[in-house]
């Protein structure tokens, strides 16, 4: 990408695009255009219509999405299906109406089928049934990658699709339901600390395992593709590492220093049983993650302390 090229990141505001955003602006690329979901709803074709043929901009990081938890997946099924559903069409289908000269959209380590072989290859989409809790939102983004594929097939398009592992980082969601399950951890043994609580309880049985990549890596490794990819076939972004909802928490609990028990209920889901992704794709095109766990639970710790939610949960 030229410097000076025009650069759209729809959903700046969100923890993915705010790291995209920071990526660019230490690449040295001035002309990024954003706007929030308030003066531009990404929802509503004629407007999307209007804003790409006033800026027409030349690359596009399509990050804008509905986005949430185990719980909030599975409580607002409608919404996570619908309004990704049409944010996705929208923004793909006038990037190519307006001519947009590359698109990277991304998707999530959800789509794949829940019980697929670990680690899950690329090739695995579509071979299996799916999540029954968070389909919805696996359907858009699947919905997603065909439609940036589709219209690379019909129109030529460069438009690629990535997907990322779980995130976690600077301006994550810290939501007491409605959070990812390493921010809602953080929270809640934030929370414990400064009340003095002789325990925490956790979600499921602890036995699950998730990888998880720092955001602003996440940021480092689209830019890397957007600049070194254009072929039809997603890529996977992680780490290529894993670890039980137990040992999060474990490690959790030693960079806040809470000292007390972890509670584990089972009537709550588990979700997946496992979900590592495979980064081999990723690695021979020459890129790799370069923050560890602890030190990236670390620095977002850090972020939420600095954040007024902090000051509110401790409540």
């Amino acid at each position: 990408m030229d410097k000076n090229a025009v650069i759209y990141i729809a959903g700046h505001r969100g923890m993915v695009g705010s790291a995209i955003y920071r990526k660019l602006k230490k690449e040295g690329y001035n002309r990024i255009i954003t706007r929030s979901s308030a003066a531009l709803d990404l929802r509503d074709q004629e407007s999307v219509g209007q804003f790409f043929a006033k800026e027409k901009p030349e690359y596009v990081f399509l990050a804008a999405a509905k986005v949430g938890g185990i719980v909030a997946n599975n409580t607002y099924r409608a919404e996570f299906l619908y309004d990704n559903l049409v944010i996705q069409n929208n923004v793909i289908h006038q990037s190519y109406v307006n001519g947009v000269t590359k698109l990277m959209f991304l998707g999530s380590s959800c789509i794949y089928p829940k019980l697929a072989p670990q680690p899950l290859k690329e090739t695995y989409l579509l071979t299996g049934l799916l999540e029954p809790t968070n389909e919805p939102y696996a359907i858009a983004k699947i919905a997603g990658i065909k439609l940036c594929e589709a219209y690379r097939d019909q129109y030529g398009c460069n438009f690629i699709s990535v997907m990322p592992t779980n995130l976690y980082g600077e301006g994550d969601n810290y939501h007491r339901e409605h959070s990812h399950v390493l921010p809602a951890l953080i929270r809640k043994i934030h929370e414990a600390k400064v009340n003095d609580y002789p325990s925490v309880s956790v979600w499921g049985s602890g036995e699950p395992k998730r990888e998880f990549l720092y955001a602003d890596d996440l940021a480092d490794a689209c830019y890397f593709l957007m600049t070194h990819y254009d072929e039809k076939e997603p890529v996977n972004i992680g780490t290529g590492e894993d670890l039980s909802i137990k040992e999060l928490a474990l490690l959790i609990c030693r960079v806040i220093g809470f000292k007390g028990d972890l509670i584990f209920d089972q009537s709550k889901p588990d979700g997946t049983p496992r979900k590592l992704m495979d980064v081999s794709k990723l690695h021979a095109l020459g890129w790799k993650h370069q923050t560890i766990l602890k030190k990236g639970v670390t620095k977002a710790y850090l972020d939420f302390l600095e954040s007024t939610q902090a000051l509110r949960y401790a409540q």
